[in-house]
């Protein structure tokens, strides 16, 4: 059975998104994450980008609230081609325009 993370609104800031990304890369048993309201912003969520093309076991992720732009949409976009477990993706409330969607 898999296992939920949630680090709502956990202020993250660069190294520790890294860490995250660390964590979820590796840990098999990952299947939902929830990262929203942390304001990550287009330079942290490149990290997370990595991490979503090449975990195996994520379903959800949660990344609302983040001040997302179109280039980091776009490049999770390109991410979800060699992800194929990832289900559910939510990116609602961020700065992505028609260009990132």
């Amino acid at each position: 059975m898999g296992s939920p993370l949630s680090l709502y609104m956990q202020e993250l800031r660069f190294n520790r998104a890294q860490v995250v990304s660390e964590v979820f890369k590796t840990i098999m048993t990952l299947t939902a994450l929830n990262l929203a309201g942390n304001s990550i912003g287009d330079c942290r969520t490149q990290v997370l980008v990595k991490a979503v093309m090449t975990n195996s076991t994520l379903t959800t992720l949660e990344l609302w609230n983040n001040k997302i732009g179109d280039t980091r949409a776009h490049a999770l976009s390109q991410a979800l081609k060699t992800n194929t477990t990832l289900i559910t993706l939510n990116l609602d409330s961020n700065l992505i325009r028609d260009n990132g969607a």
